[in-house]
């Protein structure tokens, strides 16, 4: 659902961009390695709605279409899947590594009403999804 009162709909998205915040922080300085089924990061993404379409833009740099699972139940979506180390890194001494690698997973449910999976593409470094109102 669209919020009406732009005010209230920033402070909303304000809200939940602080708590990924703080997961992100939880699951990248905890001690210890995760689980190899575990998902170590969430993909960042972008939801669109219009009078007819939602568009869902999701940065999976490096990713190839074996490597990502895209799941569509009722009104809710999983975009998950595995974005390796490059192969000269899993060898070389690390410096900086802020790019997330490793199993990641994004769950999320579209906004009321009835939709459709239009298109989907995997290109330039996003996954990008059109989902068609059919109400």
């Amino acid at each position: 659902m669209i919020a009406t009162d732009p005010g209230s709909r920033m402070w909303s998205e304000a809200c939940e961009m602080l708590e990924r915040a703080e997961r992100l922080h939880r699951q990248f300085f905890q001690p210890g390695l995760t689980a190899p089924h575990t998902a170590n990061w969430e993909p960042p993404l972008d939801m669109f709605e219009t009078r007819r379409d939602i568009w869902i833009i999701a940065a999976l740099p490096g990713v190839t279409s074996e490597q990502l699972y895209v799941s569509i139940k009722a009104d809710e979506i999983t975009i998950a899947g595995s974005r390796p180390l490059p192969m000269p890194v899993r060898e070389a001494s690390i410096h900086r590594l802020e790019i997330p690698y490793g199993r990641f997973e994004r769950r999320l449910r579209l906004p009321a009403g009835r939709f459709e999976l239009e298109r989907s593409e995997l290109a330039n470094g996003c996954l990008v999804l059109r989902f068609t109102r059919r109400d």
